[in-house]
């Protein structure tokens, strides 16, 4: 809305305008009324609507019509999700956006089509029905929170493009993550696995997960370049990942870590190093024994198999889980030799806050989650709480007995 006042200039009522330009700047905009300033004052007002009326309508006809609340409020939501999907896509790591496709397009998708809500309708209960729905097919509350932090984060830039007043997700109540408690080996087990894999080609992604506590992107994500053997160290900073773009399955390279503490520099530990050349002369024996039909297109990389090839995740994941089953051996997950080297540097005295150097997590309170204490740490603890209490009740009885 348009405001002005009245101001006198050389004997004549002049009707000065506020507006403000389109870079926002405020400007002042004087017409004349043509009336003298002696005996007009009222008509002078009068004339001063007239213009701030005429001047807001002039501006209101002359503005581009805007399309985009249009476009949404026809929008139905599950289609508005898709939208804020691709609107994302190039600021995100393609493994997130990959992620973040797997929820809005699955069972979101369907579950809001066959509704037919339209954007602007969306309720709090709408949402809280559909996570109803995800429960009872099975899906637990860790899944659940993942679709909640992609609704929220899209019904929030629906929010700041005032396309909806408020985030209906504000009003729902937090779920409930499960605490999941990730499982380790003890130095007897690793080394029982270790003497197990020897000499095979999956030997060396498992011992660098062991050593370094290495997520399986890192692990995978290792080049050559990466590793200096002067210096002796080797950085993480490159990772490969596996998924469906496009409806194409394949490598997803990255030329970042997960975080920006994921990024690190290493000492190149000497049973790492042995084993890295081992593997490196096992790569040029083979690339003669197999001639042309070795494949080289991944020859940058060190965790490649016998014919050349870069090993997917979820090989890993897979032959890692058949080892265990094959030889008897406790079951744990491929990650959880992340939580078997932070176990084993904490209970060896090495500091929180180098394991998560070590590790490269961004808060101390994932390291924290990271590193297991056992039973035997647990006792120290409440001797330490006996004796104390103890020696403090057999000084109140000296002193009664004095």
């Amino acid at each position: 809305m348009l405001t002005g006042s009245l101001q006198i200039k050389k004997g004549i009522y002049y009707a000065v305008i506020n507006f403000y330009d389109e870079k926002g700047n405020r400007k002042l905009k004087w017409i004349s009324t043509k009336l003298k300033a002696k005996g007009n004052k009222r008509l002078a007002e009068k004339k001063l609507m007239e213009i701030l009326t005429g001047l807001e309508e002039t501006t209101l006809n002359n503005k581009p019509r805007d399309n985009t609340l249009e476009k949404y409020n026809n929008m139905l939501f599950c289609d508005y999700m898709v939208d804020w999907l691709m609107s994302i896509s190039n600021s995100v790591a393609r493994t997130t956006f990959i992620g973040y496709s797997q929820v809005v397009k699955g069972k979101m998708y369907s579950y809001f089509k066959e509704k037919n809500i339209k954007l602007i309708d969306i309720k709090p209960i709408h949402i809280t029905e559909f996570y109803e729905y995800l429960s009872k097919q099975g899906i637990g509350n860790n899944t659940i929170k993942h679709y909640n932090a992609n609704i929220s984060k899209a019904l929030k830039r629906a929010v700041v493009k005032e396309i909806i007043p408020s985030n209906p997700i504000d009003k729902i109540e937090n779920i409930k993550e499960k605490q999941f408690i990730g499982d380790f080996y003890t130095v007897e087990e690793l080394e029982q696995l270790m003497n197990i894999i020897k000499d095979t080609f999956i030997e060396l992604p498992i011992l660098l997960a062991g050593y370094y506590g290495l997520r399986r992107s890192e692990v995978i994500g290792i080049k050559w370049s990466a590793i200096d053997f002067e210096e002796k160290t080797i950085t993480i900073k490159h990772t490969v990942g596996y998924g469906n773009i496009n409806g194409k399955a394949q490598f997803i390279f990255e030329d970042k870590t997960k975080n920006q503490s994921s990024y690190r520099t290493l000492p190149l530990i000497p049973l790492a190093e042995d084993l890295i050349l081992r593997h490196k002369n096992k790569q040029i024996e083979n690339k003669k024994l197999f001639g042309n039909t070795y494949d080289e297109k991944y020859k940058e990389y060190i965790c490649r198999n016998d014919l050349g090839e870069l090993i997917k995740p979820g090989y890993i994941t897979q032959k890692f889980s058949e080892i265990l089953d094959k030889n008897n051996l406790r079951h744990i997950r491929f990650h959880d030799l992340r939580h078997s080297c932070a176990t084993l540097l904490r209970r060896n005295g090495v500091r929180l806050e180098d394991i998560q150097l070590w590790l490269g997590h961004s808060s101390y309170q994932t390291t924290l989650r990271y590193s297991h204490i056992d039973d035997d740490v647990n006792k120290k603890s409440a001797n330490v709480i006996t004796d104390i209490f103890e020696k403090d009740k057999k000084k109140k009885q000296l002193i009664m007995h004095d």
